[in-house]
């Protein structure tokens, strides 16, 4: 399966599972997580890189744990549109994702990316503005920028109209 848009995500992902966000850095994998009706994004952690395998172990389990069926990734594009270093990084994590987790699940691994242009300075300004010490915006931005990366993509898709209504049935409430 290759690279997916957004609304070829929304068509892979059943109803009532969630998306988890990825903020992918040379030291850390920033990580969110999408409620069930895909509206909004909190992030829930910074994963510090070691090996591929672990840490893309590491990822799925906790993707496991919040009922994830998809992840959109941010691709850090160039403020001129183009692709650089950094969205050949994302792609072969991407790549290796989508590997590892056909291997693990027996299925594929839907993987959307969203251009996430500035992202982490966008929550630095916010951490900045909210006065959050030096120390803790370092342990947090990460998962922040995740967190708005996922939003970002929930949003886009609202506005094209792929998000489906969700049933209190899919949810596991009845």
């Amino acid at each position: 399966m290759p690279i997916c848009n957004l609304d070829q995500l929304r068509a892979l992902v059943p109803p009532g599972k969630r998306l988890m966000g990825v903020d992918v850095g040379s030291t850390t994998l920033g990580l969110a997580v999408s409620d069930a009706a895909w509206r909004v994004a909190a992030s829930i952690t910074t994963l510090h890189r070691g090996k591929l395998r672990p840490d893309l172990e590491k990822l799925f389990a906790l993707a496991q744990e919040r009922d994830v069926a998809g992840y959109v990734l941010g691709l850090p594009m160039e403020m001129d549109g183009k692709e650089g270093t950094a969205c050949q990084s994302v792609r072969s994590f991407a790549f290796h994702m989508m590997r590892q987790g056909q291997e693990r699940a027996g299925a594929p691994v839907p993987v959307a990316l969203f251009d996430e242009r500035l992202s982490t300075a966008a929550v630095t300004r916010a951490m900045l503005a909210e006065d959050v010490s030096r120390r803790r915006r370092a342990a947090a931005v990460d998962a922040a920028a995740a967190s708005y990366i996922l939003q970002g993509a929930l949003d886009r898709m609202q506005s094209l109209g792929s998000i489906p209504a969700v049933l209190s049935s899919d949810l596991g409430m009845t």
